[in-house]
């Protein structure tokens, strides 16, 4: 089990992952989220659109990000509140991608932690925004 609790999460302390989005994930996210958009599915339609190809769902990618809160920062026992994005970039199947979460500011009266998160793939960022999160507290 991996948990930093809020008296260990400092401004500056950052986590992250890397991952290669395969067509298998982008199969499985569509069949959870039931998002087919033939935009990730069929290269003719996607060869017509702004991406000339196919991509990976955004929301696949920002669920990185979600990895890195859940099991890194602060990890287990950490409740998402809130987060922003701005899609930056598309990710295509095959990408590896990049997650960072770095801590922002720490609240530790609310038990609250922001953090700037960005994604990239090679040094092109896809994804950012920032996250709330509450960071657990150690057990009594």
């Amino acid at each position: 089990m991996s948990t930093l609790y809020i008296d260990e999460i400092t401004v500056g302390l950052e986590r992250r992952l890397s991952r290669v989005i395969s067509d298998a994930e982008i199969e499985a996210f569509a069949e959870a989220s039931g998002d087919r958009n033939p935009l990730h599915f069929c290269d003719d339609h996607a060869a017509e659109t702004i991406f000339k190809g196919r991509i990976a769902h955004g929301i696949l990618t920002a669920s990185l990000i979600s990895a890195v809160i859940g099991e890194q920062l602060p990890g287990h026992g950490a409740v998402y509140l809130s987060q922003t994005l701005k899609f930056r970039a598309p990710v295509r199947p095959g990408d590896k991608v990049d997650a960072v979460c770095k801590v922002k500011d720490v609240m530790p009266e609310k038990k609250r932690i922001i953090l700037d998160c960005v994604c990239t793939v090679g040094d092109t960022v896809v994804l950012e925004g920032e996250a709330m999160v509450l960071a657990p507290s150690r057990p009594v």
